[in-house]
């Protein structure tokens, strides 16, 4: 019973000593770099080395705050990049949370790969985007017209009145042509606002891959086939 009693005032000790450098960490930067908005810092594998996230990239620095480093930690016991995790945990979401009957849906293909847009028809980079997701093959892609821009809201709405609004989409963001529908229909315009106001989502285009990791921005069809590759998709 002794035994047991010390080992958790132990562990006890250690994880408060571990919050204490983290805090400390706090502490520094926000008396010495009060600008400077660095998230979710946390001890790392390297004694005296603290991982956090800076404009959607992982950073390491000391407990004095002084530096920053930017790059790839590897564990030489296995050759594993901590980065690549601390990457993929920051910047992911529960795919099985996301409505996915309140998208737009195209199939390529067999479908067999899948990942969502949030998308805004008046967003040039998401028109970007639009040209590079249609060069890819197999893949079932679930565009959430997300209408950031107030222009976007009523012509989104309209998308959903069309006998086939995965069309009227692609006629829209591809091609600029209105729906040619007046009426009013249910749709999940608002609801995908909430959506990705919940995730977080500040910008236009984003990417979804199945395994929940995000990426922001329109990236070429090439870098999205290596990404899958990468993530094991």
């Amino acid at each position: 019973m002794i035994k047991k009693t010390l080992a958790f005032a132990l562990v006890s000790f250690i994880s408060s000593l571990s919050l204490a450098n983290v805090d400390t960490i706090k502490s520094n930067l926000s008396k010495q770099h009060p600008k400077l908005n660095i998230e979710n810092i946390q001890a790392t594998d390297m004694k005296g080395i603290y991982s956090g996230s800076m404009d959607g990239q992982v950073v390491y620095l000391g407990e004095d705050a002084q530096h920053i480093l930017v790059g790839s930690m590897y564990r030489l016991s296995d050759q594993k990049n901590l980065t690549q995790d601390l990457v993929l945990k920051q910047n992911s979401i529960d795919w099985k949370k996301l409505p996915l009957q309140d998208a737009v849906k195209s199939v390529r293909g067999n479908g067999k790969r899948q990942i969502a847009i949030f998308s805004d028809p008046n967003c040039p980079y998401c028109k970007q985007l639009e040209a590079e997701l249609s060069k890819l093959n197999d893949v079932t892609i679930y565009t959430f017209i997300y209408p950031i821009k107030t222009q976007s809201i009523a012509v989104s709405k309209q998308v959903f009145c069309e006998k086939d609004p995965a069309l009227a989409w692609s006629n829209l963001i591809s091609k600029g042509i209105q729906p040619s529908s007046k009426k009013t229909c249910a749709n999940p315009v608002e609801r995908n606002l909430s959506l990705g106001k919940s995730l977080g989502l500040t910008g236009t285009p984003a990417i979804i891959f199945s395994n929940g990791f995000k990426v922001m921005g329109s990236h070429p069809a090439q870098e999205i086939e290596q990404m899958w590759k990468e993530l094991g998709l």
